[in-house]
């Protein structure tokens, strides 16, 4: 009888779990804090069955985005830049001016430099459903309303 055995091996079921559909309104909330929990529920930590390679089942659909609230001068104070790659393309722009201008922009900055920085933190950015207003096409999937506390 020969067996062979190898206990040094764990196995993992792929469970089938159905999609989570969440509905988040930004004009109740500071900007770091809502965005760490949406980064947070994106990895599936809030998961019993969470790995740190895998992505997690839940999509998050965040509304009000042009309302988000944040503390201190940082309406003027707080910068966001970006570089067009050639000489002197370096644009700076304040958070006032950027949230009139593209209110989604400033969430997905913040939650995109909360999730890892590879292959699986931008599949986890497509995941994220933002909208600056309350109107959002995804009512058939009959979002979950979060409140983070």
């Amino acid at each position: 009888m020969n067996i062979n055995i190898n206990k040094n091996k764990t196995i993992i079921k792929e469970s089938e779990e159905k999609i989570s559909w969440y509905i988040i309104d930004a004009k109740e909330y500071r900007l770091g804090r809502l965005s760490s929990k949406v980064a947070y529920l994106l990895r599936n930590k809030n998961n019993i069955n969470y790995l740190p390679y895998r992505e997690g089942k839940s999509r998050i659909i965040i509304i009000n985005s042009k309302q988000i609230q944040i503390t201190g001068n940082k309406n003027t104070q707080k910068t966001y830049k970006r570089h067009s790659g050639r000489p002197g393309g370096l644009k700076i722009e304040v958070f006032e001016k950027l949230q009139k201008r593209i209110p989604n922009r400033i969430l997905e900055h913040a939650i995109k430099g909360m999730l890892p920085k590879n292959s699986l933190g931008r599949r986890l950015m497509k995941n994220i459903k933002i909208y600056p207003d309350n109107l959002h096409p995804h009512t058939n999937h009959k979002p979950i309303k979060l409140n983070i506390d």
